[in-house]
C-alpha cells in the first residue's frame, strides 16, 4: 500500500514546476486555512436564519479544534516521517518540524467543510468542500504530505464533524446563549 500511497504522491508533487501554478498553490497551501476560518467567522451576520447558520458555524468551530486535538493524540502513536525526507517529493516550501500524518490542514478545512454539510447549510457546505479539497491537494503537490496524510486528516475532520453533530444540540440553553451573541 505504502507504494501506491508513495507513486500517487511523487505523481501529483511531479506536477510541479510551473512557476506561476507553483506559486498559487503554495499560497493556498500557506493561506488556505486561515482564509477559511475568516469565511467562517464572517459568516456569523449573515443568514435568513441567523439561529440555524449560527449553531452550523459554531459546530464547524467545533469540529475544527476536536479535530486537531485528535491529531495530536494520533501523533504519538504514528511518527511518519514527511514525503520529501523519503525522497518522494520535492519539497516547495520550508522543511516541517512534526510528523507527516495525518494532514493537520485537511483535518481543520474537512472539518469545517462537514460540519456545515452535517448542519444543513448545503450550498456553504459545498463551497467550503470544495475549498478544502484544493489545500488538500496543495499540501501534496508541494510535497509536503502523501496522499494518505490528507485522506486521513480529511477523515479525521469528518470524524470530528460527526461527533459535534451527535453531541451539539440546537436551542439548548448554551446554545441560544451562543448564538444570540452580537
Amino acid at each position: 500500500m505504502y507504494e501506491l500511497d508513495a507513486a500517487v504522491t511523487g505523481w501529483i508533487n511531479h506536477l510541479a514546476g510551473n512557476d506561476a501554478l507553483d506559486q498559487i498553490l503554495i499560497m493556498i497551501s500557506a493561506f488556505g486555512v486561515p482564509l477559511l476560518v475568516i469565511a467562517v467567522i464572517g459568516q456569523w451576520w449573515s443568514g435568513s436564519d441567523r439561529t440555524r447558520t449560527r449553531h452550523a458555524l459554531l459546530a464547524a468551530g467545533l469540529a475544527f479544534l476536536i479535530g486537531l486535538g485528535l491529531n495530536q493524540i494520533i501523533l504519538l502513536f504514528d511518527g511518519r516521517i514527511r514525503p520529501y525526507d523519503a525522497g518522494v517529493t520535492r519539497l516547495l516550501i520550508e522543511r516541517s518540524a512534526d510528523p507527516s500524518f495525518p494532514s493537520d490542514h485537511a483535518t481543520a478545512v474537512f472539518a469545517i467543510a462537514a460540519a456545515l454539510l452535517l448542519h444543513g447549510l448545503s450550498r456553504r457546505g459545498t463551497f467550503f468542500l470544495l475549498a478544502a479539497t484544493i489545500i488538500a491537494f496543495s499540501r501534496v503537490y508541494i510535497g509536503t504530505h502523501y496522499v494518505s496524510d490528507v485522506a486521513g486528516g480529511a477523515l479525521t475532520g469528518v470524524f470530528a464533524a460527526l461527533v459535534v453533530k451527535a453531541i451539539y444540540r440546537p436551542a439548548t440553553r448554551l446554545d441560544r446563549f451562543v448564538t444570540g451573541i452580537l
